[in-house]
C-alpha cells in the first residue's frame, strides 16, 4: 500500500495506486492490501463467483479491500462527501470512523475511459457472510446502474406485490413497493421504478451469495420490514439463475427445511 502518513491513513487514490490489480476470470478486477487477514485463495473464490454476464458490465470498476474506509473529516470535524482514506491496519477507534464501502473516482484508465474504485472495508465485516453480502449488494447495484432491470422480473416482482405476497429482501424494495401500491387505481410509476431497481439489486446480491456462502435466509431478516416469504424469493432467484447462469465450479440451489 502506498506510504503511510502520520495519522496512518493514505488517500484512497495514492492506496489504489500501490496496490496491485487482479484479474478474475470473469472479468471482475480487484485487488487487496493491509492487514486483511483475507486468505487469497477465499477471496479470489468470491470474486469470481460473479456470473460472467454481470462481470461484463462492470468494465469500468475496480474493487479494493482494505482494511478500512473512511471519509477525511471537514474542517468543522464531521464526515462526509470529503476525499477518502484508506488504513492499512484497523484500530477500534478508526473503525469508529469507518464505513462498509466508499465509491471513489480514479485516474483515467491508459485509453481514457474513467474508472471508478469501490473500496470494501473488510475489517467492519466479521466474518464471510458479511463480506459476501457487501461485496454482492455492490455488483448488484453497479449491475442495475449500467444495464438496468431486465422486463420479466419487473413483472414477476409486480405480480407478486399486487398478490400481497408477504414482505421484501431489504428496507429500500419494502419502502418502494409500499409506496408504488399506495394507491392501486394509479401505481406511483416512479416508486414502481424505484421498487423494480431495489428487488433486482437485492435479487442479483442474494443470489450470488448463495453462489459462494452457504447460508439461512433468516439470516437477512432485519427488524424495519417482514422478510420475503420464501417461496416469492425462490421465484426470483430462480429466474436471475435463468438469466445469469452460475460460473464453472459454482452451483446454484436452493434447500428448504421445517424449523422443529
Amino acid at each position: 500500500m502506498a506510504e503511510v502518513g502520520q495519522s496512518g491513513l493514505v488517500k484512497a487514490t495514492d492506496a489504489a495506486q500501490a496496490m496491485t490489480l487482479q484479474h478474475a476470470a470473469n472479468g471482475i478486477v480487484y485487488a487487496h492490501a493491509g492487514e486483511t487477514q483475507l486468505v487469497e485463495t477465499d477471496l479470489a473464490r468470491l470474486v469470481q463467483a460473479v456470473p460472467a454476464p454481470i462481470a461484463a458490465a462492470l468494465k469500468d470498476k475496480s474493487y479494493y479491500f482494505v482494511p478500512l474506509a473512511l471519509a477525511e473529516p471537514r474542517r468543522d470535524g464531521h464526515r462526509g462527501t470529503e476525499e477518502t482514506l484508506v488504513s492499512p491496519i484497523y484500530t477500534a477507534a478508526l473503525g469508529d470512523e469507518a464505513i462498509c464501502h466508499r465509491n471513489v473516482t480514479l485516474p483515467s484508465a491508459p485509453d481514457g475511459s474513467a474508472r471508478e474504485g469501490v473500496f470494501i472495508s473488510v475489517r467492519l465485516l466479521n466474518d464471510r457472510f458479511a463480506l459476501s453480502f457487501e461485496f454482492f449488494i455492490n455488483v448488484g447495484h453497479a449491475f442495475v446502474d449500467a444495464a438496468g432491470v431486465p422486463a420479466e422480473f419487473t413483472d414477476l416482482i409486480w405480480a407478486q406485490a399486487i398478490a400481497d405476497i408477504r414482505g421484501e429482501t431489504s428496507q429500500d424494495s419494502w419502502e418502494s413497493r409500499t409506496a408504488a401500491l399506495a394507491d392501486r387505481n394509479h401505481p406511483d410509476e416512479k416508486a414502481k421504478l424505484e421498487f423494480s431497481e431495489a428487488a433486482f439489486s437485492d435479487a442479483l446480491a442474494i443470489y450470488q451469495l448463495s453462489l459462494a456462502v452457504d447460508f439461512d435466509y433468516s439470516e437477512l431478516r432485519e427488524r424495519e420490514y417482514p422478510l420475503l416469504a420464501p417461496t416469492a424469493l425462490a421465484e426470483r432467484l430462480k429466474l436471475v439463475a435463468k438469466l445469469f447462469p452460475p460460473n464453472k465450479d459454482y452451483e446454484f440451489s436452493i434447500r428448504y427445511r421445517r424449523r422443529a
